[in-house]
Formats: structure tokens, C-alpha cells, sequence
């Protein structure tokens, strides 16, 4: 893998974004300065860039999109879609087998061919994400799907200031 360094990615604020899977930890850089940060949890089954793994995948990559701005708190996303729900208790113990996809999600997109982008390594196309999570699920160990699960304060102060085009350096 040759991993380019930040100054080859494209051009931005100056603001970008780095997942530290071992740590469980979000940190939002402003150039080389730290200007937050928060636990998250990452993919249960680790790291690793393959399709169907439910892993986290490493690399730079890039915020693709950024859906929900509209939404209320809570609001429950399928297929990026608001399904019209707001997460709670009751909603949550009447479908146990979900997984919660909540508040706002930054679509993920690799930047390195052949590692994180395209064909069985494609992190678009894994629907990898930051977004929210139920208040009961734990932060700061790995449990996820493969995305990047987040707290809503967390998410929402990431949804104001990181927007598509921010990189993102996802490592262990």
C-alpha cells in the first residue's frame, strides 16, 4: 500500500478527520493543530478492506456525502433513506435485531485504487459510515458492523464541521 500523505490529498479547509481503531478514538485535526475528539466504535471484526468482512477498512479516504442535515436527532436511517422513525427505548426494544443507524451518516469513499477503492475493496460501495448510535451501545470498543458508530453530540459536531471533500485517515 502506498498511503499518500495529506498534502497529496485534494485540496480542503485544512480540516481533516483520523480514526485510530486500536484507540477506538475520532480525532478532527485543523492542519496540524488537534481541534477534538471523541470515542467511537469501530468494526467488530477488526480492520481490513474486503467486501462482506464487517471489517473497519484502513487507508485515506474522502467524505462522500453528507445525509440527514434536516433530520431530528435520532432519526432512524435505511438505505440512507429517514425511515420517518425517531429512535427510543420502545422503538429499539420492538426491533432488537436492528442495526441502529442514527441521526446523520458521512458516506465514506477510499482514495487509494486497488486498497480501499474498487472492485472487492470498495469502500462506497461497503456503505461505510460515520453515524449515530443508540445511547445504550458502547463507545470505545470495537462493535460495529464496519462502520464508525459515534455518539449524536459527537456526530453532530462532526456533521457541522467536516463536509464532503474532508479527508479522513482511518488506521490501527
Amino acid at each position: 500500500m502506498c498511503t499518500p500523505g495529506l498534502d497529496a490529498l485534494p485540496p480542503n479547509d485544512g480540516i481533516w478527520v483520523e480514526v485510530d481503531t486500536s484507540a477506538q478514538r475520532l480525532t478532527l485535526w485543523q492542519g496540524e493543530q488537534q481541534h477534538w475528539h471523541c470515542s467511537v466504535s469501530t468494526g467488530e471484526a477488526g480492520t481490513g478492506q474486503r467486501e462482506g468482512s464487517g471489517q473497519t477498512p484502513l487507508g485515506w479516504h474522502v467524505i462522500r456525502a453528507a445525509i440527514g442535515g434536516d433530520q431530528p436527532r435520532g432519526a432512524v436511517f435505511r438505505g440512507r433513506r429517514p425511515t420517518g422513525e425517531v429512535y427510543d427505548e420502545a422503538l429499539g426494544a420492538e426491533h432488537p435485531e436492528r442495526d441502529w443507524i442514527l441521526t446523520r451518516i458521512l458516506w465514506l469513499s477510499g482514495l487509494e485504487p486497488g486498497f480501499n477503492r474498487g472492485g472487492e475493496v470498495d469502500t462506497q460501495r461497503r456503505y461505510i459510515y460515520f453515524h449515530g448510535a443508540p445511547a445504550d451501545r458502547p463507545m470505545g470498543v470495537a462493535a460495529s458492523h464496519g462502520c464508525i458508530r459515534m455518539r449524536d453530540d459527537d456526530l453532530l459536531r462532526l456533521f457541522d464541521e467536516a463536509r464532503p471533500g474532508t479527508p479522513v485517515w482511518l488506521h490501527d
